[in-house]
């Protein structure tokens, strides 16, 4: 009786040792489902612009204006939009070394005294993984709560980037037209308006230190854009003029960009006008990266 007593008991510590093993399992595995959710919950939502390329040798004209048949096919107004923009960067491009940009734009639409700061930190995106970019942006400080920030994926023919950018509107007198400002209002504005994430990245006052070492803005460029219409997406095709690389002329890009909120037919679409333009000999298989051209050259 005593050896079947000690078998009973043997048994139930068994058991018990089973549950208590299977508890702290299931507590470790709930946790890290929560720890997941609440993760998950703090990643920002971006949108999605799709950018198709088209080769400006083919649908420019000479006066380096979208050509009639590209207008035609896009169902473009008849109006053209003015931009132009200038980046804010050290000699050594110290603020793009750490996945940040400072960029000042004016566009036509805008009064004379309007300019749009936006300071814009870029991940890149390996082997299509969105989620790891969002996941890495939110473990710095980039999340779901944060109002003053908006995430988008800039998807190109192969390159994609998680872009979260603050943008801010300024009014100040005493410029004209599509002018941009000087040297030191430059860096006085920027470094005014900075918010505290571009600031203080890696060290205090990292930001505006920086920018209190900018010589020169790297600009000025110039581009135009049209508004259309395909597939029943707006679409914006702009065309830029950035130096070449000797600085005896320009190169030009031509972009067709339309924005999604959704990933999945974000990609689908994009494929499509892909196609489109290939089978019209417009497509252009590369991809551009305007800001990189526009700090290496300027």
């Amino acid at each position: 009786m005593l050896y079947n007593r000690g078998k009973v008991w043997s048994f139930s510590f068994m058991i018990s040792a089973c549950l208590m093993i299977s508890l702290v399992a299931g507590t470790t595995l709930f946790s890290e489902n929560v720890l997941y959710a609440k993760e998950e919950a703090e990643v920002m939502v971006p949108d999605y612009e799709l950018k198709v390329f088209l080769d400006p040798a083919l649908v420019l004209n000479e006066d380096k204006k979208l050509n009639d048949a590209v207008q035609d096919y896009f169902n473009t107004e008849d109006t053209v939009e003015k931009l132009a923009v200038q980046f804010m960067d050290t000699e050594d491009l110290d603020i793009r070394q750490e996945g940040w940009s400072v960029r000042i734009r004016k566009k036509e639409a805008y009064s004379d005294e309007e300019f749009e700061l936006t300071y814009k930190k870029r991940y890149p995106i390996e082997n299509g993984d969105i989620d790891a970019a969002l996941a890495l942006s939110a473990s710095e400080n980039f999340t779901l709560d944060d109002d003053n920030y908006e995430a988008q994926v800039d998807w190109g023919y192969e390159k994609q980037t998680l872009s979260i950018s603050r943008k801010k509107i300024i009014e100040e007198n005493g410029y004209d037209g599509m002018e941009l400002p000087t040297r030191k209002d430059s860096r006085d504005w920027t470094i005014e308006e900075a918010p505290g994430k571009f600031e203080n990245w890696t060290t205090k006052n990292w930001g505006t230190d920086l920018l209190e070492q900018v010589d020169k803005p790297y600009g000025p460029v110039s581009a135009k854009k049209k508004t259309g219409s395909w597939n029943g997406h707006k679409i914006y095709i702009e065309v830029w003029e950035i130096l070449n690389e000797n600085g005896t002329g320009y190169d030009y890009i031509v972009e067709a960009s339309f924005k999604m909120d959704d990933g999945t037919q974000a990609e689908a679409e994009k494929k499509k006008l892909e196609q489109e333009m290939a089978d019209a000999g417009w497509f252009l298989p590369v991809d551009q990266l305007k800001t990189s051209l526009i700090l290496e050259r300027y």
